[in-house]
């Protein structure tokens, strides 16, 4: 049996941020964080991090925006939310597209073993099959995401972690 946890990703822009007038959302966070803290998360979403993580899983960021690993772990801290990796676009840069002439994808959630990414970009999903990683793609607002999110998390530790 394969000792290693299994890692799930999100992507935070219109995955785990959403606009509250197309999406539900969770709460605004109280005033004066608000002020430096505006984006607004999808209803459900530190509930599903923590479910994930009370199954055993680990709970990374990967997100192409350049926004610090610093705000995005102090921005979920107030929802009580702690992920275990981030991967932003200075990291990914940094890490796996490095000096490499070829433009790589603008995320391989593979080369941080991460086993099923969440994404929104039909791009992103679709590089799944040709870089051989597991994607779920999270689109317009939808009541059911987290079992969706969970059953698929489910799905790939049963065929590749038992």
């Amino acid at each position: 049996m394969n000792q290693r946890k299994m890692r799930v990703s999100f992507d935070l822009d219109e995955v785990l941020f959403v606009l509250p007038g197309t999406h539900k959302t969770e709460p605004a966070l109280r005033w004066p964080l608000n002020l430096i803290f505006k984006e607004r998360l999808r209803l459900g979403t530190p509930e599903l991090i923590r479910t994930l993580q009370k199954q055993g899983y680990e709970v990374w960021v990967y997100t192409s925006s350049f926004r610090s690993e610093k705000y995005i772990r102090k921005l979920f801290k107030h929802y009580g939310v702690r992920f275990d990796g981030i991967v932003n676009g200075s990291r990914h840069m940094k890490e796996v597209q490095r000096d490499k002439k070829e433009l790589l994808p603008q995320k391989l959630p593979n080369h941080y073993h991460i086993s099923l990414h969440i994404d929104d970009e039909t791009i992103v999903c679709n590089l799944g099959r040709q870089y051989g990683y597991n994607v779920y793609q999270l689109e317009a607002q939808d009541d059911d995401w987290k079992e969706k999110i969970l059953a698929r998390a489910d799905e790939i530790r049963k065929r590749d972690f038992t």
